[in-house]
């Protein structure tokens, strides 16, 4: 926002500390519980960082709508009324990504069943900061703006006899503007004006209703067949770095040896008598009868 006092910064700032409190909490139960921590578990914390800001505009969302609503109610209504249009959106996008990483523990790679009780437990923290510590954040930005305060330094703004003699700085960081002018208070988001005028309409026409369901049963019925042609494995290939000598020997494998199938081996683990002759035809038969 342009405006000086409604420049919610510190508010977004604290959106993305939430997100990276829910990572350590995660991290530090999981290894506390002894869950081995792989390579692949630091990718967690770009997921959780996208799920954490998603809620946090969400709150955001429902705490402007709730502002425009009751302007003049107290801080606990206006929370109740935010917690009231927000949770129930959070609540079932946790539950979903929950669930899914979570039903993903039961593949046989450890790493990816270490992987997903990381994230898993990670998305229940998220929520569960960003239900307590974000919405005390809200207040607390709330409660600036009532006292007309500055986003970045939190001095009141306002206009005075001596700003006139006052640096541009100074102006800036106390009354928003250089001119000397207090910034004005700003209306509705252009952002909501553009879904409540132009987005929702669209969307709830009739036809455009119909399209969008043509799609995603188009969507679904592509999903359903790409289930069905999902293979568990890995491609050793991208477990090597790029430009290493191994991915060559792969590819060469591959194409010579492909029809082969893989090398069989067979381990004597008895004491065996090699130089007796009926102990060697014993282990030629097997030999052959293996072949």
């Amino acid at each position: 926002r342009l405006s000086c006092i409604r420049n919610n910064v510190w508010l977004a700032c604290c959106g993305v500390v939430s997100a990276g409190l829910a990572v350590l909490s995660s991290f530090g139960l999981m290894l506390f519980c002894g869950v081995p921590f792989v390579v692949t578990v630091a990718n967690a914390p770009f997921l959780i960082l996208g799920v954490g800001v998603d809620d946090m505009f969400i709150m955001i969302a429902s705490w402007e709508q709730s502002l425009r609503k009751k302007e003049k109610s107290n801080v606990k209504s206006l929370l109740a009324e935010t917690y009231t249009e927000a949770a129930l959106s959070v609540t079932i996008t946790t539950l979903t990504d929950v669930l899914a990483f979570f039903i993903g523990t039961w593949t046989a790679f450890p790493s990816v069943r270490s992987f997903c009780l990381y994230t898993g437990t990670a998305f229940v923290f998220c929520y569960i900061y960003t239900m307590t510590f974000f919405g005390a954040i809200i207040v607390l930005n709330h409660k600036r703006e009532r006292g007309n305060r500055h986003w970045l330094t939190c001095m009141p703004v306002g206009v005075g006899n001596d700003q006139a003699e006052r640096s541009c700085l100074y102006n800036a960081c106390c009354i928003g503007t250089c001119s000397g002018e207090s910034s004005p208070l700003e209306s509705e988001h252009p952002m909501s004006i553009f879904f409540k005028k132009y987005y929702g309409p669209f969307f709830t026409n009739t036809w455009i209703k119909l399209l969008v369901v043509l799609l995603y049963g188009t969507y679904l019925g592509g999903s359903i067949y790409g289930c069905t042609q999902i293979k568990e494995g890995i491609d050793l290939r991208n477990l090597a770095n790029d430009g290493s000598y191994v991915i060559p020997y792969y590819d060469d494998d591959d194409k010579y040896f492909s029809a082969y199938g893989p090398r069989v081996m067979v381990v004597v683990t008895d004491s065996v008598d090699y130089w007796n002759e009926t102990v060697r035809l014993g282990i030629e038969h097997c030999t052959q009868n293996l072949e």
